[in-house]
């Protein structure tokens, strides 16, 4: 009597799920990648890029391509051009101060929410990115610095519990590193920054969401200024 093949968990699946994961895969590393080359300005603003130039230099189909690039519109990173192809947005600084309107308002609401809401496991993780900060006002590296802040940033999210609030930062990442990626060495204080996430990484894992909302204040009221002072450098 022959024996009967276990079914695996894949098999028992649609035909299409296993290729619908890899797709997904594809298309998150594509948006990866691209909001890299955007970011560190590999791709300049106002850049013309198309689906096929970005195919080619990532090796990457296009359809993951395309559905990046969908992504990547609705942050605002690219703008869609009828008939001439896809632009990378130029960088403006009254728009990155209504940005900050709007970001203060979440980032108080989420460190709140994240110093009410946090697990055991994630102040810990928090207290660490304090000492990591704190490290990193005192040597002042600025690889160090933004690998901290988008861990912070992550944290943050992670702990608010709060699916609108983070779609809607989500939405402002790209568009803040890559203004902060570009001035940061003319105007940045860094180890001042660093010392203010630390304070508010802090103030979250201490439990204390009034503390944390006030540190959100005094960091936005630190970028503010920062996004302010590029105006006086670049004249």
């Amino acid at each position: 009597m022959p024996v009967a093949r276990r079914t695996t968990d894949i098999e028992s699946q649609p035909a299409g799920a296993s290729a619908e994961r890899t797709l997904e895969s594809l298309t998150e590393r594509a948006y990866r990648l691209i909001e890299e080359l955007i970011v560190t300005l590999q791709i300049a603003p106002g850049s013309v890029i198309s689906e096929a130039s970005l195919s080619a230099r990532l090796g990457i189909g296009r359809t993951p391509i395309r559905e990046a690039l969908q992504r990547l519109a609705r942050e605002r990173l690219v703008v869609v051009l009828p008939r001439r192809g896809i632009m990378v947005s130029e960088i403006n600084v009254r728009t990155q101060l209504r940005l900050l309107e709007v970001r203060r308002e979440l980032e108080r609401l989420i460190a709140r929410s994240a110093a009410r809401r946090a697990g055991d496991a994630q102040r810990q993780r928090f207290r660490a990115v304090a000492g990591a900060m704190a490290e990193t006002a005192r040597s002042n590296d600025d690889i160090a610095f933004m690998r901290s802040d988008r861990e912070l940033n992550l944290l943050e999210l992670e702990a608010a519990r709060n699916e609108f609030a983070t779609g809607a930062m989500t939405l402002m990442h790209g568009l803040s590193r890559r203004f902060w990626y570009i001035h940061y060495k003319e105007v940045a204080d860094l180890p001042l920054a660093a010392r203010l996430h630390a304070n508010l990484a802090l103030a979250i894992a201490d439990g204390d969401a009034d503390a944390a909302a006030a540190a959100s204040d005094r960091l936005l009221d630190y970028i503010e200024a920062f996004t302010r002072a590029t105006v006086t450098a670049d004249a």
